[in-house]
C-alpha cells in the first residue's frame, strides 16, 4: 500500500502537469488573439468584409493577418478551431479536483472548524456548486439583463463576491479560493463548449449553404469571449493560491477573493488599452498596487481560521488519521518530527526568517503528525526534501523510521 501512495504521488504530478500544459496553450491563444484582435487597423485596398489587418514578424518570419467580420466570399478547406486548449486544461483541473480535494477530502477539502460535514456531502456541495455557476451565468446572459454589458458585468461580480464568501462558509480557506478558481474557469471554458464555438459554427454552416449568417450569433459569443478576457487572470490567481496561506488561511479570505477580481480587470484592461492603441492607463498600474496593498493588509490579520481549524481538528482525530496512530513507531515518529520539523511547522515557528508555518502545515500534535502522515512519509522519508537542505540534520535512521511506521500503518500492522 505505501507503494500506493509514491504511484499516486506520481500521478498527481502527471496530471497536474498536463494541466498546466494545457492552460498554457489555452491562456497563451486566448491572450495572443485578443492582443490581435485589438490591435487590427485599416488599411487601402483591403476585401470586402475584411475589417482590419497587421503585419508580424516571429521567427525569422513574416505574418499578414486579416480578420473578416463574418467570414471571406469563399470558405476555406480547412479551418482551425481553437477549442481543445480550453476542453482539456477543464477535463486536466478536474482531474486534480478529484485527486487531491475529493480523494483527500478530509485534509484538503473540509475544515471542521467552517462546517463540520462529511466527506460525501463536501463532494456534494462541490459538484452542485460547478453546475450551479454556469447555470446561473448562462441565465444570466441570456436574460434582458445580459443585453447591458457594463451592468452584467457589475451584476456577475456581486455573484463572485456572493460565491467568495458562500464557500469560505463552507470548506477549509485553501479549498474555498480553490473551488472560486474551478468555479470561474468552468464558466470560461462552458464559454467555449456551449456557446462560441457551437455560435461559430452555425456562422459556418449558414455561409457554406448560401444562406446570411445572424450577426447576433457574433455579438454573443463576443460578449463571452470578453468575459473570459477579464477572468482568466483571477483563475490563475486562484490556482496558486493554495501555495500561499496569506491567501487563503485568514479570516478576510473571501475578501481577498473578491478583490482578486477586481485586480484582473485592472490589469486586463491596461493590456487591452495598449493592444488596441488607445491610450496608455497608467492609473491602472496605481489601482492594482492599491488594491494589492489591501490585500497585503487583510492578510496581516491573525491567521484567524488556520487557528480555530487546528483547535477544533486537535480534539478529533478521524478513523483515518488514528491508523497512522495505532501503527508500531508512532510516538517514535512524532519525536523525530517534533525535533526536526516543529521549529518552522509549528503555529510560532521559531527558525529565523520564518514568520508561519510553510503552506500552513503545523506538525506539533499526535493529531497534525497523523493528518499529514503522507506527506510526512514522502517528503522527509522517501525524498529528502524535507527538511530544506536538511538545515536539522535528519538521520537517514530516522527516515527509515518514518517509512517504516507508514508502512505498519498502511498494511494495518
Amino acid at each position: 500500500m505505501y507503494d500506493l501512495a509514491i504511484f499516486t504521488e506520481w500521478l498527481h504530478f502527471a496530471v497536474r502537469w498536463v494541466h498546466v500544459i494545457t492552460a498554457i496553450a489555452w491562456i497563451g491563444s486566448s491572450f495572443y488573439f485578443i492582443a490581435l484582435d485589438l490591435g487590427l487597423t485599416k488599411a487601402p485596398n483591403m476585401p470586402d468584409g475584411v475589417s482590419g489587418e497587421e503585419w508580424q514578424v516571429h521567427g525569422g518570419g513574416f505574418y499578414h493577418l486579416r480578420k473578416y467580420l463574418v467570414a471571406p466570399a469563399e470558405m476555406p478547406e480547412h479551418l482551425t478551431w481553437f477549442k481543445w486548449e480550453s476542453y482539456m486544461t477543464w477535463v486536466s483541473g478536474f482531474a486534480l479536483l478529484w485527486l487531491v480535494y475529493y480523494l483527500g477530502a478530509d485534509l484538503y477539502l473540509i475544515d471542521p472548524a467552517v462546517a463540520d460535514i462529511s466527506v460525501m456531502t463536501a463532494i456534494a456541495i462541490s459538484l452542485a456548486s460547478i453546475v450551479f455557476g454556469w447555470l446561473a451565468y448562462d441565465q444570466l446572459c441570456k436574460s434582458r439583463l445580459g443585453q447591458n454589458s457594463t451592468f452584467l458585468m457589475v451584476l456577475l461580480f456581486g455573484v463572485l463576491v456572493a460565491m467568495s464568501w458562500g464557500f469560505t462558509q463552507v470548506f477549509s480557506g485553501r479549498a474555498a479560493l480553490l473551488h472560486l478558481g474551478v468555479f470561474t474557469a468552468t464558466i470560461m471554458s462552458a464559454n467555449v463548449a456551449f456557446i462560441i464555438i457551437p455560435n461559430q459554427k452555425v456562422v459556418v454552416a449558414d455561409l457554406k449553404a448560401g444562406r446570411k449568417p445572424d450577426p447576433k450569433y457574433g455579438i454573443i459569443a463576443k460578449q463571452r469571449s470578453t468575459h473570459n478576457n477579464y477572468l482568466t487572470l483571477p483563475v490563475i490567481f486562484f490556482m496558486l493560491s493554495n501555495h500561499y496561506p496569506l491567501a487563503f488561511a485568514t479570516e478576510y479570505n473571501w475578501i481577498i477573493a473578491s478583490l482578486v477580481f477586481l485586480m484582473g480587470v485592472t490589469i486586463r484592461h491596461y493590456f487591452n488599452c495598449r493592444h488596441a492603441r488607445t491610450g496608455d492607463p497608467t492609473w491602472t498600474w496605481l489601482a492594482t498596487a492599491l488594491i494589492f496593498s489591501v490585500i497585503m493588509l487583510l492578510s496581516l490579520a491573525p491567521l484567524y481560521q488556520a487557528d480555530k481549524a487546528e483547535d477544533a481538528a486537535a480534539a478529533v482525530i478521524t478513523p483515518t488519521q488514528q491508523k497512522y496512530v495505532d501503527a508500531a513507531s508512532f510516538e517514535e515518529v512524532s519525536s523525530i518530527v517534533s525535533t526536526r520539523c516543529s521549529m518552522c511547522h509549528a503555529n510560532e515557528p521559531v527558525w529565523e526568517g520564518i514568520l508561519w508555518p510553510p503552506k500552513g502545515v503545523r506538525l506539533e500534535t499526535p493529531q497534525q503528525v497523523a493528518q499529514h502522515a503522507r506527506s510526512i512519509f514522502l517528503q522527509a522519508g522517501v525524498t529528502h526534501a524535507m527538511p530544506p537542505a536538511n538545515v536539522s540534520w535528519m538521520e537517514e535512521d530516522e527516515r527509515r523510521i518514518i517509512v517504516n511506521w507508514f508502512r505498519a500503518a498502511q498494511s494495518g500492522s
